[in-house]
């Protein structure tokens, strides 16, 4: 097997954004600023329920805002999953959304407190406008 230097340095990369990312996620998210608040448009990656198996894990969305899987991914809380359970939402890979919410950064790492979500035409309310939880 003949791996290139470039293709072995993205992997361990990778590996080491996942690491991070899991050990950031895991903790309480920080608090929503609206200050500042953002919108954007993304491509879901991925639906985590971090920390994985636990009785009352968070969900998070790994998102991607342009072409590079690499750069373009933003990290975005959700909710606590019973919250997404009991509104009976559910999010699939590749699915276009809009995300309104607080960017933060926790342990060095930006992320997003989503607010409100829009999927399929359809909006999603996590936050009162103040950013106070709907849960």
């Amino acid at each position: 097997m003949n791996t290139s230097p470039s293709l072995s340095l993205r992997a361990l990369w990778l590996a080491s954004v996942v690491l991070l990312t899991a050990s950031a996620l895991a903790q309480a998210p920080p608090k929503y600023d609206p200050a500042t608040e953002t919108t954007l448009k993304a491509v879901v990656g991925e639906l985590k329920f971090i920390p994985a198996g636990a009785p009352k894990p968070n969900a998070y969305l790994i998102t991607r805002t342009g072409q590079d899987k690499e750069k373009d991914t933003v990290q975005i809380f959700l909710c606590p999953k019973k919250f997404l359970d009991d509104i009976g939402v559910t999010f699939k890979a590749d699915e276009s959304i809009q995300v309104t919410g607080s960017k933060v950064k926790q342990d060095g790492a930006d992320l997003i407190l989503a607010r409100e979500v829009v999927l399929n035409g359809e909006t999603l309310s996590f936050r009162f406008p103040d950013g106070k939880p709907a849960w």
